[in-house]
């Protein structure tokens, strides 16, 4: 900065404000003071300025899984919130491992980020390493997740109205023998989507639950096989699948083996990424709003962040919609059984 001021032929101080607050300089002043970081390829060292400031402007990230398009719409909105800040985003992938999430927090615990958002592998899991972040003056918010035990801030959806939103649907269009597909049920997000599923199915509705390892287009074209190679009689008329990447496996499954959708089978998603509504049949799914769940999470930490101790904790529950289109609406009603 003294050398871009001394090319400049102003002070320091002018040089702080072209790069900081640049509507209190003189025209003049300013392109001078341009010219010459231009010409003296000046870079601000963004750690120095943190270490005078006595806090980083970095918020972590740590995503559950980046395969998944949620995810990624999500961070849209996280990225929004933060340009808004003038801070910075840096994105992790716990990949869904409860380890590699537990080595994140640790670094985060050295690096001392401005704050951390994180969908918990395990709602229950990390409590003890979360707050330790806190009790270190790092705020914590937790995102497409409870708020646990600490009672911090968080943002989710209400997953089991998302179920239940799927099963009236189907059984609106007459359904009786419905599958889920889903998985692991340590997760929360899934146990309460299946919850919400079965909470409105009456006594002579028969349901299949799919368990699943993971929530993938591998693990949906598994399931497609399995209902496909089951006897008509006995094969479920509607799958509702924990995400939309198991539902587009199923869709899959059912064209390669020339079954109709949604005539032989109905099929709804959840989350609503864009591959649905543009699959070969579209989709029916349950929306979230991703980009605004990632944006208020974002915010929240970022008021926490600056407002210290006088921060209320909030938890915030969206609502989700059901977004229905060909792969269950096309079909005549079935009528196997009364409603």
């Amino acid at each position: 900065m003294k050398e871009v001021a001394r090319l400049a032929g102003v002070s320091v101080g002018t040089v702080s404000n072209v790069l900081n607050r640049p509507e209190m300089v003189a025209p003049d002043t300013r392109r001078r003071v341009q010219e010459a970081i231009e010409r003296l390829g000046y870079v601000r060292n963004g750690s120095a300025r943190q270490l005078r400031a006595g806090r980083s402007r970095i918020i972590g990230v740590v995503a559950l899984d980046l395969a998944n398009p949620f995810f990624i719409d999500v961070l849209r909105g996280v990225e929004t919130a933060a340009q808004q800040a003038d801070v910075t985003v840096m994105v992790f992938n716990s990949n869904k491992d409860a380890g590699r999430e537990a080595g994140l927090l640790e670094t985060f615990e050295e690096q001392r980020p401005l704050g951390v958002l994180i969908t918990p592998v395990n709602d229950r899991g990390e409590e003890e390493r979360l707050s330790r972040l806190v009790a270190r003056g790092i705020p914590v918010v937790r995102f497409d997740s409870s708020a646990g035990h600490s009672g911090g801030c968080s943002v989710a959806v209400d997953d089991v109205l998302g179920g239940r939103l799927a099963s009236l649907h189907l059984r609106e269009r007459g359904h009786r023998r419905i599958a889920f597909a889903g998985g692991p049920f340590t997760v929360r997000q899934v146990r309460e989507r299946r919850d919400g599923l079965a909470r409105v199915l009456g006594p002579d509705d028969t349901l299949t639950v799919i368990p699943l390892p993971d929530l993938t287009v591998a693990t949906g074209r598994t399931v497609g096989k399995e209902i496909a190679g089951l006897p008509p009689g006995e094969r479920p008329t509607a799958v509702f699948c924990a995400n939309d990447l198991v539902a587009i496996g199923v869709l899959q499954e059912m064209t390669l083996r020339g079954l109709r959708v949604p005539a032989d089978l109905a099929i709804i998603g959840y989350d609503d990424i864009d591959f649905a509504a543009a699959a070969a049949v579209p989709l029916s799914s349950i929306r979230q709003p991703r980009e605004q769940l990632g944006h208020t999470a974002a915010t929240l930490l970022l008021e926490e962040a600056n407002q210290a101790g006088d921060h209320e904790h909030r938890q915030v529950i969206f609502q989700p919609d059901l977004m229905a289109r060909t792969s269950t609406t096309a079909c005549l009603r079935v009528t196997e059984a009364p409603a």
